[in-house]
């Protein structure tokens, strides 16, 4: 009995003292702006882009740890602008989150998202910083903390739309490189697009998967037309991704109940309710989680969960993003199952890495290291100022 009730003292005085050592609160929270070259341009059916320029929050702790999170200005996509993002994060976010403790990830996280509504960019790159912050004080990296499937993933690596043998030799480029998975980027004139991806599958065989994106490109009729000349050219595509406009979910529905290529819905999917709505309808074959759609990995895991019970395979994407926000995508898709294709190749789009630490990016290989958090060290050639 004596052996008991000093076993209870002991446990009880040990989750005081831990309790104690866990306190984390934030402090500040500050935004940076990264700028980091491409390789060559990024050219999609909606934008040409040639460096990623990108707001960087950090947040920072009375224990000295900080977190970091990133997001672009995609307003073509999430309608987010550089200066909607900051000024969200001022003037909603920020006085919503000062004083919280890390451990209470439940409460910062209904805060974060009843703080402005929409601004899913701004949320997701506080979203990650405190996730980077909850890693550090548990002292495990993230991936471990969702469910540490795997410390591991294999990318895609996009083609962007040019002429058919332009994007024939960047595609020879990305498998001598080691790739085996291309995402073609589609989505203008049907014909064309069809000479495209017939170039593209001559130059690399048939010992590659090749994904298309056509970014919103085509209306219902034109997907179902272009996509079964695809089938009967034999060009064995893996996927399609967004082939109609967002908002349109009967044409979405209508080209996956027409066509063998399975269909992926992106830029329809921004909420978890969202989501559960196309699964209902089996409007789509797959669904694309992008941290920025979801405002963070907090909805991003409930989408997950949804995934499973409808049992959807889940594709885990990103805009054109540099390494921060890419490493907390890495940690989210190396922790569930469910995730079962990835497209994080926003890092290995870059000509530099001004990150030091996160996520290892060797072209298709991407790996997660066992550093607390997101295993981030410093950020080079960002000031950051309060807000």
């Amino acid at each position: 009995m004596e052996v008991f009730l000093w076993q209870t003292f002991a446990g009880f005085l040990f989750c005081i003292i831990f309790k104690g050592v866990l306190k984390m609160k934030i402090t500040d929270i500050k935004l940076g702006y990264i700028s980091v070259p491409l390789k060559k341009p990024f050219r999609t059916a909606l934008r040409s882009v040639n460096s990623i320029e990108d707001i960087v929050v950090k947040i920072e702790t009375d224990t000295g740890n900080v977190g970091y999170g990133e997001a672009p200005p995609t307003g073509v996509i999430t309608g987010d602008t550089a200066g909607a993002i900051t000024g969200a994060i001022k003037d909603h976010i920020k006085k919503h989150l000062m004083g919280m403790d890390i451990e209470n990830m439940e409460e910062i996280m209904l805060k974060l998202d009843r703080s402005v509504v929409k601004n899913t960019s701004a949320k997701a790159a506080v979203d990650m910083a405190v996730y980077d912050l909850f890693g550090q004080l548990y002292k495990v990296p993230v991936y471990k903390l969702l469910g540490g499937y795997k410390n591991e993933i294999t990318t895609d690596i996009t083609i962007s739309v040019n002429a058919p043998e332009q994007m024939a030799a960047d595609s020879i480029e990305a498998i001598n490189r080691g790739y085996r998975t291309l995402k073609i980027k589609v989505g203008g004139d049907s014909a064309s697009d069809l000479n495209r991806m017939k170039a593209i599958r001559d130059a690399v065989g048939y010992n590659v998967d090749l994904r298309i994106d056509a970014n919103q490109g085509w209306n219902a009729k034109e997907a179902i037309n272009i996509l079964r000349a695809m089938e009967d050219a034999n060009l064995n595509v893996e996927l399609v991704e967004q082939p109609v406009p967002a908002h349109d979910l009967d044409g979405l529905k209508l080209v996956t109940d027409n066509v063998s290529i399975p269909v992926l819905a992106d830029e329809s999917v921004f909420s978890p309710r969202d989501a559960v709505t196309i699964m209902q309808m089996r409007a789509a074959d797959l669904i694309n989680i992008k941290l920025m759609k979801t405002g963070g990995i907090y909805n991003a895991l409930k989408i997950c969960t949804m995934a499973e019970v409808y049992g959807v395979e889940c594709m885990l994407g990103c805009m054109l993003e540099a390494k921060i926000s890419v490493t907390a995508a890495v940690h989210l898709a190396a922790a569930k199952s469910i995730i079962t294709k990835i497209d994080l190749d926003g890092p290995a789009l870059c000509s530099e890495d001004p990150i030091d630490g996160g996520a290892v990016f060797k072209d298709y290989r991407i790996l997660l290291t066992d550093d607390p958090g997101f295993g981030f060290n410093g950020i080079y050639g960002v000031t950051y100022r309060s807000i």
